[in-house]
C-alpha cells in the first residue's frame, strides 16, 4: 500500500492530481503538505466531506529545517512536488521565488534522500525550461533539445530538473519531471496562463449575471492546452505505474493557435446557449505567448499506459458546464487577465 507525501496538493493541479490518486485501492493515505490549509480546492474534486485518506500537514516549503522533519516523520512510499511560486510571482520576487521554487526543492530531495522507504519521485516542471519557439527548427520539440528558460520561473523549474537527476544517481529512486503548459479547466484559478480558463469564465459569469463581460487574452501567438483532468491521471500515473530511472517528460496536450482556441470558445458556448454572452479577443498590441508550444509527447505516452487526451472541445465543452454549475451555486472566481 502506498502513503503519499504531496507539496502544493491544495492547488490546480495538486488537488485534480489527488483526486486521480484516490481513485486506485493501492493509495492507503495522502499527506497533504500546504501552508494555507485551504482545503476549498479539494472539495471542487471531492465534494464537502473528503476522504478519510487524506490528512493534513502544515508546511512552508521555504522552511527547510522543517521540511526535513515532517519529511522523516511521514517517511511516504512516494513523492510528488507541486509546491512552487508560479511565473507572476517569480517576476515580481526573484529571491522569494529562488528560495521557494529552488530552495524548497532542494531541502525536499536532501531530506528524501534519508528516506527508507521511498519508491518513487514526481516532480512537476515545467514547458518554461524551454527556449522561444524560434529556437527550434522542429515541427514539434522532444524533450532532448537545447533548453533556454525565458524567465526566472523556467530558470528555477530547469534547477529543480537536475536537483531531480542528482537525486536519482545518488539514491537511484525512480524519479519523474513532468513538464506542463498550459493547463486549463476547473480550479485553474492563478498564474499568467489561466486566461484561457478565464476566459471561459467570463462567459459563464456573464450568462449568470445577464450581462456581457468582455474579455481580451494578454498573449498572442500558438499554445501548447493540456485539461486539467488529462494533467491529474497522468501525474497519478507517474506515480502509481511502474517505471525504473530518471526522466522529463513532456505531459500529453495539442498545439494551436490561440484565436483558434476562442473560436471553439464561442461555438462551444453558443451550443451550450451562452452565445449572446460572448466576447473574446486577443488584446491589442498583446506579446508573443513566452512559452513554447508545438511539445512532442511521444515519450511519455510510450512509457505510461492508457494516458488521456481529450479533444480541447470536449474540454471546453466539459469546462464550461461545470463553470456553470458553479456559477449558480456562486462559488465561481474570476481573476482579470494581469492577475
Amino acid at each position: 500500500m502506498h502513503k503519499i507525501f504531496i507539496t502544493g496538493g491544495t492547488g490546480c493541479i495538486g488537488s485534480v492530481t489527488i483526486y486521480k490518486l484516490l481513485q486506485s485501492k493501492e493509495v492507503e493515505k495522502i499527506v497533504i503538505a500546504t501552508r494555507s490549509n485551504n482545503s476549498d480546492p479539494l472539495k471542487l474534486w471531492l465534494g464537502e466531506v473528503l476522504d478519510p485518506r487524506l490528512e493534513f500537514v502544515t508546511l512552508d516549503v521555504s522552511n527547510y529545517k522543517e521540511i526535513e522533519r515532517v519529511l522523516l516523520e511521514v517517511n511516504p512510499t512516494h513523492i510528488i512536488h507541486l509546491g512552487a511560486y508560479q511565473s507572476p510571482d517569480c517576476s515580481r520576487d526573484h529571491i522569494g521565488g529562488m528560495e521557494i521554487n529552488t530552495g524548497g526543492t532542494m531541502a525536499l530531495f536532501d531530506a528524501a534522500e534519508k528516506l527508507s522507504n521511498l519508491k518513487r519521485f514526481v516532480f512537476a516542471s515545467s514547458a518554461a525550461v524551454y527556449g522561444m519557439r524560434s529556437m527550434y527548427s522542429e515541427d514539434s520539440i522532444p524533450e532532448n533539445v537545447p533548453l533556454a528558460p525565458p524567465n526566472h520561473y523556467g530558470i528555477w523549474k530547469l534547477a529543480g530538473e537536475h536537483l531531480a537527476r542528482l537525486f536519482h544517481d545518488n539514491t537511484k529512486v525512480p524519479t519523474v519531471c513532468l513538464r506542463l503548459n498550459t493547463t486549463y479547466g476547473k480550479g485553474r484559478d492563478k498564474g499568467k496562463t489561466s486566461a484561457p480558463t478565464n476566459a471561459l469564465k467570463a462567459i459563464v459569469l456573464g450568462a449568470t449575471a445577464g450581462k456581457l463581460i468582455p474579455f481580451e487574452m494578454p498573449y498572442q501567438g500558438r499554445e501548447n492546452y493540456h485539461f486539467v483532468e488529462d494533467v491529474g491521471a497522468q501525474f497519478a500515473a507517474c506515480v502509481l505505474q511502474s517505471y525504473e530511472g530518471f526522466g522529463a517528460f513532456n505531459i500529453q496536450g495539442e498545439t494551436i493557435p490561440i484565436t483558434s482556441f476562442l473560436e471553439i470558445v464561442k461555438e462551444q458556448a453558443t451550443a451550450l446557449g451562452m452565445g449572446d454572452y460572448v466576447s473574446l479577443s486577443v488584446a491589442e498590441g498583446a506579446p508573443p505567448n513566452l512559452f513554447v508550444c508545438d511539445l512532442n509527447h511521444e515519450k511519455i505516452a510510450t512509457t505510461f499506459n492508457d494516458l488521456p487526451l481529450t479533444k480541447i472541445s470536449e474540454g471546453i465543452k466539459s469546462s464550461l458546464i461545470e463553470f456553470k454549475e458553479m456559477a449558480e451555486k456562486g462559488v465561481l472566481k474570476y481573476s482579470t487577465p494581469a492577475s
